[in-house]
């Protein structure tokens, strides 16, 4: 009997892996389509502005990452697409410009009307931009958004975008650094996994969740 009961808990065991496994997969599959179908144009409609997620700046330059995502925002403005343009970006390092403030200098330098130029410099990460944005969006009563970055950074973006109630359309960079097919697949795959990541930190936060984590845990208060 004692083999029995060990020999059906090494089968339970596998075959919860097994599924565990099966989902993790189907979840990346999906990702990965999700993240490729928001890599591809789409037509636009016009909005209030336009918001330029922050990428590596070096020194006063922008990197040619950087450097692609602001020249397309500046087409979508001189296209009548957009009435504003909104950097995003903190500084790498003290004392360095930040990225929001080197797309600016750039844009000015590019015959940009400073009064249609907006920036936010503490933001680190894709998802602080998107706050930081909301904020300067709200305080210059911007309602709707284009948000400019590589093709496949764009399906995360959306998302967090909808997450904070943001009216955004995406517009992939016609041209970036990543053309070489190795380059390409890598960053997929790379956006894939963190847009799969965040979809589930996004579950697990969820209100309904908690209230379901908490009946099994309860947290009592110690007063």
């Amino acid at each position: 009997m004692l083999i029995k009961n060990k020999l059906g808990f090494w089968l339970f065991l596998r075959a919860s892996l097994l599924a565990c496994c099966l989902f993790v997969l189907v979840n990346y599959a999906i990702s990965f389509a999700t993240v490729y179908q928001f890599s591809r144009p789409s037509p636009l409609t016009q909005a209030d502005a336009a918001i330029v997620l922050g990428a590596a700046a070096w020194d006063k330059r922008p990197s040619p990452v950087f450097r692609e995502r602001i020249n397309h925002a500046l087409n979508l403005y001189r296209s009548g697409l957009v009435k504003k343009i909104l950097f995003t970006g903190g500084s790498p390092k003290t004392g360095f410009m930040s990225e929001a403030a080197v797309a600016r200098r750039y844009a000015i330098n590019h015959g940009i009307d400073k009064e249609d130029i907006i920036y936010e410099n503490q933001s680190r990460d894709t998802w602080q931009n998107l706050v930081n944005a909301q904020i300067e969006a709200g305080n210059n009563d911007i309602k709707t958004v284009i948000i400019v970055s590589d093709p496949y950074h764009l399906a995360r973006a959306k998302l967090m975008a909808h997450d904070l109630g943001l009216d955004a359309q995406v517009s992939p960079t016609p041209t970036s650094r990543y053309t070489a097919t190795y380059s390409k697949l890598r960053f997929l795959a790379q956006e894939s996994y963190l847009l799969m990541i965040y979809q589930w930190t996004q579950f697990i936060r969820s209100p309904k969740i908690r209230s379901v984590f908490q009946l099994f845990f309860p947290v009592h208060d110690q007063a």
